[in-house]
């Protein structure tokens, strides 16, 4: 299972039912159990991989479609780069016999597209949810194959194994041009994100 938190910057610009952004941050990596043994001769100083604070990009672009001032309907298409490799060390004993390795995390891509409703309630608060579909993927590449540890065995691709999931979220105005949006989405698992927004 692989878990990220992500702190980034958000640029966009558009219209009132439209906006092309991009976002510059970083993010951690945790992948759980990446580096467990699957053989009792093989022995780990640790079971998950984790990195800290690696800078990714983002684009975007999303619609909103009104059918009257209360309902309406929008999409958005969104991709992600990971402009720096993860790394992590890993050492143990197979068979008695000392080793250290490292494995490194790159190539870390996604995009996803959803389509969500969204309802307007007093105090011009939007309220919104829907289905989206995702796709990401990722190479592992250790320095000394390790067989019994399954990351570290190999080179190999990491691809998600839920294709769709769900989201919902709220928007709220602050003052003089300011919005706390908080969303939640789940597919394989469940997460959650906050941003202070500002349009001018």
């Amino acid at each position: 299972m692989i878990r990220q938190n992500q702190v980034y910057s958000h640029l966009g610009y558009g219209a009132r039912n439209w906006e092309v952004y991009g976002r510059a941050g970083v993010s951690d990596l945790k992948i759980s159990d990446a580096f467990r043994s699957t053989q009792s001769s093989t022995t780990t100083s640790k079971n998950d991989f984790k990195d800290q604070w690696m800078y990714f990009g983002t684009m975007g672009a999303k619609g909103f479609y009104p059918f009257h001032k209360t309902f309406g309907m929008g999409v958005f298409v969104q991709g992600t780069y990971f402009l720096s490799d993860f790394t992590d060390q890993v050492s143990g004993a197979q068979n008695g016999v000392p080793f250290t390795t490292e494995l490194k995390v790159k190539d870390f891509w996604d995009v996803n597209f959803g389509l969500g409703f969204q309802a307007t309630i007093p105090n011009n608060i939007k309220m919104y949810l829907g289905p989206y579909i995702y796709y990401s993927e990722v190479k592992t590449s250790p320095s000394t194959k390790i067989p019994g540890i399954e990351l570290a065995a190999r080179d190999m691709s990491i691809k998600n194994k839920t294709l769709g999931g769900g989201f919902a979220g709220i928007d709220v105005p602050l003052a003089k041009g300011f919005h706390l949006n908080v969303e939640g989405k789940y597919s394989e698992m469940f997460s959650v994100g906050a941003a202070v927004t500002f349009s001018y």
